[in-house]
């Protein structure tokens, strides 16, 4: 019998559940394998692939394509409520540079918006084929949030997004601003639920495990959604994806602005107000970010100590003060960091606020229960650090709007262009400090990886994984580059609608309205 408990979720378990029904996969050694003229391609492939473990083949296309997704979500949320705001101000003052503004980037919404519904569709198809041990396992507890955002998020973007798209000059401004708002919402109530559900696998709560079948049984779905470290995570997901938005709206302000400097022009309306929101949401919301962050970390390290000890880089206990290493090379072998460089005793007082509090290192924790260190530790880093450039950027910003030279600054334009990917780099390595962290657990201490997947042989999933790099690559990196050809057009007066396959008002019930004005019977 796999090594478990029933007990009800909640702080302190360690109970895990293992999979003792999976078939074996078949291991072919190296020396038996025989290259000669008889050995087809196809022999070959399965060859090279039976080599490898196919737990690691499906965490690599898991890993792919959920940092394919993730990408698009991060910004839609942002931009959604950024169109919001543009369409609310418009309604408000009548200005044309914000009605500009929302046909520029409405487009550019539509179109990431579609390429994370997609990704999100594939993502999803996984948990079935690849982790199906998981999916049975978890599948009671996960799977009603899961339904509640499509039932939620999902109708509601789908309900309003085409009046929203194409409905402007077929609806009132006020309904018209009404479902720019509702899909702005939709954006936001799918990553509560999808996040409610990646937390509960961080830090699960409100459930039981079933005796006979193994299974996480909910008890308590409040628990569920509101788990220890859900409101943590979704404050600091959410806010990132603001961040990730205000910088590449100002990375495109900032490029028109240094477009129109080098061809001597005047810089219009639409492209000053865009670069100037901009910078307001990042001077604003950076340091906000930096707080919730610090609220995150310190939730982790009460929950997953073991994440923050390869965040920090720490082997070794510290019982007089840990110092905060600010580089090294993390040597999981001899358990030690080398090369390190940091500062006494900083670790202790960001994480106990206390120079001289001990913290434990990973020598406390058994070795097989350890994340990668090497992964974690310099994904960690690479967030952090652009979170800082992010808030000097913000800080920048005020002073050249103080001294009113914020149109005018070359310098802090070319920054802003060079931080314009900054927010999608910083909420992936964000990502793969949290995920990776999580190892080797799917669901944190109860559930291992190792046991989560589905019995598959490695050819099948390393043929699949060939499969989606290249559609991947092909089909999101042509809308990536029509994106960036919207992008490259500067926002102006004559900023062409979206258009669908029909004309005239919009459609109810498949009835097209008459013309305005006709009466029955004419």
């Amino acid at each position: 019998m796999p090594r478990c408990r029933f007990e009800a979720g909640g702080r302190g378990r360690r109970g895990e559940l293992s999979n003792p029904n999976r078939a074996p996969r078949p291991q072919i050694p190296i020396r038996d394998i025989g290259f000669d003229a008889r050995t087809t391609r196809d022999q070959t492939e399965r060859v090279m692939f039976d080599t490898i473990d196919a737990v690691l083949l499906a965490r690599i296309q898991f890993a792919f394509t959920v940092s394919f997704h993730f990408l698009f979500p991060a910004f839609t949320i942002g931009l959604a409520s950024f169109l919001a705001v543009l369409n609310a101000l418009w309604l408000w003052s009548g200005k044309q540079k914000y009605l500009d503004l929302f046909r520029y980037w409405v487009k550019i919404f539509a179109l990431a918006f579609a390429m994370g519904v997609v990704s999100g569709i594939v993502m999803s198809y996984q948990f079935g084929t690849n982790w199906s041990v998981f999916s049975d396992k978890a599948g009671p507890v996960i799977g009603a949030p899961m339904a509640y955002e499509v039932l939620s998020a999902f109708f509601l973007e789908a309900g309003f997004l085409g009046i929203m798209l194409f409905g402007r000059d077929r609806v009132g401004p006020g309904l018209h601003m009404a479902a720019t708002a509702m899909v702005a919402f939709g954006t936001f109530l799918s990553a509560f639920w999808i996040l409610s559900v990646n937390s509960w696998m961080h830090t699960p709560a409100g459930f039981a495990i079933d005796p006979e079948t193994q299974q996480f049984v909910p008890t308590d779905f409040w628990q569920v959604i509101f788990n220890p470290s859900f409101p943590y995570r979704l404050a600091h997901t959410v806010t990132a994806a603001y961040l990730t938005t205000a910088f590449i709206v100002g990375g495109v302000g900032a490029f028109h602005l240094l477009r129109h400097r080098r061809r001597g022009e005047h810089p219009t309306p639409a492209t000053r107000t865009m670069f100037s929101m901009a910078m307001w949401m990042a001077a604003i919301v950076a340091p906000v970010q930096i707080f919730l962050g610090d609220l995150h970390g310190l939730n982790t390290l009460e929950h997953q100590p073991a994440k923050v000890m390869a965040m920090e880089g720490h082997y070794e206990s510290h019982p007089e003060g840990a110092p905060l290493y600010l580089f090294g090379i993390p040597n999981d072998a001899e358990q030690r960091l080398d090369y390190a460089f940091g500062i006494p005793k900083l670790s202790s007082l960001i994480l106990k606020h206390d120079l001289d509090a001990p913290l434990a290192g990973l020598d406390t924790i058994p070795d097989e229960d350890q994340p990668p260190v090497g992964i974690v530790f310099w994904s960690f880093r690479v967030m952090v650090a652009l979170g800082f450039a992010m808030l000097g950027l913000g800080l920048w910003s005020l002073w050249a709007r103080w001294r009113g030279r914020l149109y005018d600054m070359p310098w802090l334009h070319r920054a802003a262009v060079t931080m314009g990917p900054s927010g999608l780099i910083a909420v992936l390595a964000g990502w793969i400090t949290t995920e990776v962290g999580r190892q080797p657990f799917t669901v944190y201490g109860l559930l291992r990886t190792a046991d989560s997947a589905a019995p598959l042989e490695a050819p099948a999933v390393g043929a699949s994984l060939i499969a989606f790099i290249v559609v991947y690559f092909a089909v999101f990196g042509a809308g990536t580059y029509y994106i960036l050809r919207l992008m490259a057009h500067s926002p102006s007066s004559r900023e062409p609608r979206l258009k669908d396959s029909s004309e005239g008002p919009v459609r109810a019930a498949g009835l097209t309205p008459g013309r305005q004005g006709h009466q029955p019977g004419e």
